[in-house]
């Protein structure tokens, strides 16, 4: 391909050398670059791409994309400064790839909670509808039935239009995006072409890395801003920041809510283990997952399988059959009748969300036992906030190692400690040790008891110094109810 032609919409402010050159391929990371490919220098958190410049052009680079040019320019190289060079790779992706996302209609799914379980759940209504689909989420990457590893909630720009191609190319006709706001920030999803948009909520999370939450939320809101007329967007208004998504989208406003008047609007009839009835715009219908933000998560669903075109007792048909996703509140039942829920609540609103659903559904004649801990490196300041709801929600609250990551777990810990009331300081405690904390509620909970192991969900692994480790919440309290029935 033609440098000329991939450079198409990027904002340019110097060029220097020929953009007639043929191109082989585009990477940020220098390590990957072969003979005439484009290296974009990226400043990240971690380095700075432009530091990489010379071992990029020594491996074979023929043009360099930056936003500051280098002292010394070689005579065989194009350089091209641009003004932020996030957003020139997110262009340079999109012309590489023909932009795929103009080719399928692109729905993007964002708030604090619930876009993995709504984007993930419209995969599956849209497979069941007889569609090829595709999925970008935090669980895994599909393409129609092929499944690769996620990394992050929202890939690079390369990553997002590499596998959107790939969706096109194998006949997909839709793709479901959870949309985070670090991918918006670093413009991750600048140049694509959404036919819709999703607010699900917003809450406390990510504060380690928008220094305000008023900056988190306005973040989130740019996505909706940046919508065409064309699309739809559709907010969740029992969320006070639900009308504020929508204040200046130029796509068509519709809304979901449970306790408003709204587009889509649901009541919960029943709310048991074994589902929900609910009541959607009129109508009933049994659905197999459990809990009021499910209600939510469903009613979101609903609205985009309608907006997209699908008949409303076919939607309620294929609501009824879906299945929940990999850890969010994925349960077993033990030989003693001890129910062990395994969820990824990792944010004070989700931990909430989760233990209101299991105290609205048991009987109060039993325990309830939550282990939660909270990642290092990651927003300090919901550690007490996920302490003292887990405490005041729980008969039994057990304060573990999440992923640790490079931070001292015991300081982590210490510092969930400081949220603890002294009304419910004999209702806890510490221990460091992931596995012995599940072994722990396991030994102490009776028959017909709950546990909830929180924070984790879907991750098959555990982070301690840079290092990850074979780690399954579902996989260790199966072992551990076992062993108790021997």
């Amino acid at each position: 391909m033609v440098l000329k032609e991939i450079l198409y919409k990027v904002a340019l402010e110097i060029v220097h050398g020929s953009t007639d050159v043929e191109v082989n391929s585009i990477h940020f990371d220098s390590r990957k670059i072969e003979a005439n490919d484009v290296f974009v220098a990226i400043r990240g958190s971690v380095s700075n791409g432009h530091e990489f410049i010379d071992k990029a052009i020594s491996l074979g680079a023929s043009v360099i994309i930056c936003d500051t040019l280098p002292v010394s320019l070689l005579s065989q190289i194009t350089y091209v400064k641009v003004k932020d060079t996030n957003t020139a790779l997110a262009y340079l992706a999109t012309n590489f790839y023909d932009n795929p996302s103009q080719k399928l209609q692109l729905v993007g799914v964002t708030g604090t909670n619930g876009k993995t379980t709504i984007a993930s759940l419209l995969y599956q209504l849209f497979k069941k509808a007889g569609f090829k689909v595709g999925l970008l989420s935090t669980v895994k990457i599909m393409v129609d039935e092929i499944e690769h590893k996620a990394t992050h909630t929202t890939p690079d720009s390369l990553t997002i239009n590499y596998f959107l191609n790939e969706m096109v190319e194998s006949g997909c006709e839709y793709c479901f995006m959870e949309v985070s706001s670090h991918g918006i920030h670093q413009k991750r999803t600048e140049g694509l072409h959404f036919v819709g948009g999703v607010f699900t909520n917003l809450s406390h999370d990510h504060l380690d890395y928008h220094p305000t939450f008023a900056e988190y939320r306005d973040v989130k809101k740019s996505f909706f801003d940046n919508l065409p007329k064309s699309a739809f967007t559709l907010s969740n208004i029992d969320d006070k920041n639900g009308m504020v998504m929508m204040q200046n989208t130029k796509a068509r406003k519709l809304s979901y809510a449970l306790k408003t008047y709204a587009d889509y609007k649901a009541i919960i009839i029943e709310n048991q283990l074994s589902g929900l009835l609910l009541k959607i715009n009129e109508q009933e219908v049994w659905v197999r997952l459990i809990g009021t933000f499910n209600a939510y998560n469903l009613l979101a669903i609903y609205g985009v399988a309608i907006e997209l075109g699908i008949e409303k007792l076919e939607v309620l048909r294929l609501l009824s059959e879906l299945e929940s996703v990999s850890g969010r509140f994925q349960f077993i039942v033990s030989q003693q009748n001890i129910t062990a829920i395994v969820d990824y609540a990792h944010t004070p609103d989700a931990l909430e969300n989760v233990l209101s659903t299991i105290n609205d559904i048991r009987t109060k004649n039993e325990q309830l036992i939550t282990i939660v801990g909270c990642g290092g490196n990651r927003d300090k300041t919901k550690r007490p906030i996920m302490a003292n709801i887990a405490s005041e929600m729980s008969n039994k609250a057990i304060l573990t190692s999440d992923n640790p990551r490079t931070e001292n777990p015991e300081t982590i810990i210490s510092e969930m400690e400081a949220g603890i009331t002294a009304v419910n300081y004999k209702k806890y405690m510490s221990i460091v040790d992931r596995k012995q904390a599940i072994k722990t509620a396991c030994q102490l909970a009776q028959p017909n008891d709950i546990i909830l192991i929180a924070g984790k969900g879907h991750e098959t692994y555990q982070e301690i110094n840079g290092v990850r480790h074979d780690f399954d919440d579902m996989q260790i309290v199966k072992q551990m109810l076992e062993q108790l029935n021997k």
